[in-house]
């Protein structure tokens, strides 16, 4: 499944240079992911009740082109991986010409309410089928 969603970059978003600082990158990472649990059934506060979190352990950006104050882009979430403790996103934005202007990714590991390292496939076969059913490749940029 791919989760796309409108971001239109606010001015305090900038930098001095006028683009759009690396810093917002993972903020909408992260705003990518829980859009794209909404979409499959599976909210975030649901997987919190479940007594789950995820903590990100690894991150990659690529910048191939800036992005403006107000230019609307289009943000594509992708689950590319499903384990057994890690789980791995892929994240694709687009200008309004869909020229593909920066990706990234992220890993994240199965946390229980304890933060301890959980085995999703174990302590929830159902959810881990689920997710795994949702893989997807995205397309070369």
């Amino acid at each position: 499944m791919i989760s796309k969603h409108v971001i239109v970059p606010r001015y305090q978003e900038t930098d001095q240079m006028g683009v759009i600082h690396h810093s917002n990158y993972p903020i909408w990472y992260e705003e990518g992911r829980v859009r794209f649990c909404d979409a499959i059934g599976l909210p975030f506060d649901k997987i919190e009740q479940l007594g789950l979190r995820q903590a990100m352990i690894e991150m990659s950006s690529r910048f191939v082109q800036p992005a403006y104050f107000n230019q609307p882009l289009t943000l594509h979430t992708y689950l590319t991986e499903v384990g057994k403790v890690r789980l791995t996103f892929e994240y694709a934005l687009y200008n309004d010409e869909d020229v593909c202007i920066h990706v990234g990714s992220t890993r994240l590991a199965w946390l229980d309410a304890d933060l301890k390292p959980l085995n999703l496939a174990k302590a929830h076969p159902d959810l881990y089928t689920m997710l795994h059913e949702q893989v997807e490749h995205p397309r070369k940029h």
